[in-house]
């Protein structure tokens, strides 16, 4: 759908996807990748953790053909919610955009990061530890928690049919 489209349509098609994304950010501040898996507790920790979850809910959409739109509908949702943080913490106008663009590539390099992971070309605590500790390793056990975490949650989103997902139900 073109921006116009939207800025004259009656309701956004976009907002379809807000229980998901909800769902997505939901699962990304769950106490225990921070408590267990020593994901730094910080506005980048927080943002490292929530774009691990939805690139694993995005991977998971990729795999369904007819479900491209609403891939880009939640990332779009993805970038009006990083902007809208970024406004509240006090980013001015002038440099968000330029934050923006920052977040949306690191967005991409964790979901070739975790595809590569996930189809067994790198290990997944390797992804992690570039990509969610960004070089600042933990102890191998609280990157193990959250690569098995992680896998669990993929592995239940394998079969799980992609309507439950897109009203937010994630396994």
């Amino acid at each position: 759908m073109s921006i116009l489209s939207r800025l004259f349509a009656k309701t956004d098609p976009r907002e379809a996807m807000r229980p998901l994304y909800n769902a997505v950010v939901m699962r990304g501040r769950e106490a225990h990748w921070y408590a267990d898996g020593a994901v730094p507790d910080t506005l980048d920790g927080r943002f490292d953790m929530i774009a691990g979850v939805l690139s694993f809910v995005l991977l998971r959409l990729e795999q369904e053909a007819d479900r491209k739109q609403e891939s880009v509908w939640l990332t779009e949702i993805f970038v009006d919610d990083m902007d809208g943080q970024l406004r509240q913490i006090g980013i001015g106008d002038m440099i968000v955009g330029k934050h923006i663009g920052k977040m949306m590539s690191a967005l991409g390099g964790r979901l070739s990061a975790y595809r590569s992971a996930l189809t067994g070309t790198d290990g997944l605590e390797e992804a992690l530890l570039r990509n969610l500790y960004r070089g600042n390793a933990p102890g191998a056990h609280e990157v193990r928690h959250v690569a098995q975490a992680l896998a669990a949650f993929w592995e239940a989103l394998q079969v799980t049919p992609a309507e439950p997902l897109l009203e937010g139900r994630l396994p």
